[in-house]
């Protein structure tokens, strides 16, 4: 099967890139959404990941990470001192699933999300439409592209 290609959101005060720099892999936890959770089922080990700054000023990508590990369940869902604690979740019955991702690098620039709109060939962007709010999102082999030459193309390098 082809590699495929993501967008992953999180908040920098939450899990940042540096984090994921610093730990050098880690498992993609917490997901509770049921689309972005079968997203997350269809990622396949090299698959490549934008990860992006949410709630952030401004929001948007800073890194490229690959996914190392594919789908398994979430164990945080069966923890009752877990934030994502799912009392229907349970070892025969997984409801959630994660990965593991590992950094690739850090992009040269920050591509904004205001960037990512003002682009007319990333119109189609599951990230820049009204109402996509995923923190899993599919991503074409040629929006990628765009994003990594938006990237280089850009100016300083993308905050921490």
């Amino acid at each position: 099967m082809a590699k495929q290609f993501w967008l992953m959101k999180s908040e920098p005060d939450v899990y940042s890139y540096a984090d994921l720099e610093r730990e050098g892999r880690t498992h993609w936890e917490g997901v509770r959404n049921y689309q972005a959770r079968n997203l997350m089922r269809e990622m396949k080990a090299g698959d490549q990941v934008l990860y992006y700054h949410s709630r952030s000023t401004p929001p948007g990508v800073v890194g490229i990470a690959e996914v190392v590990k594919e789908a398994y369940p979430d164990f945080t869902a069966q923890d009752p001192d877990s934030h994502y604690y799912d009392p229907k979740s349970s070892a025969e019955n997984p409801r959630w699933s994660m990965v593991d991702l590992a950094p690739v690098r850090r992009l040269e620039s920050l591509v904004s999300l205001a960037a990512l709109k003002g682009n007319p060939e990333l119109e189609g962007m599951a990230v820049v439409k009204k109402g996509q709010r995923l923190s899993v999102q599919p991503v074409r082999p040629e929006e990628f592209a765009i994003v990594l030459e938006m990237a280089a193309s850009g100016s300083p390098r993308a905050p921490e």
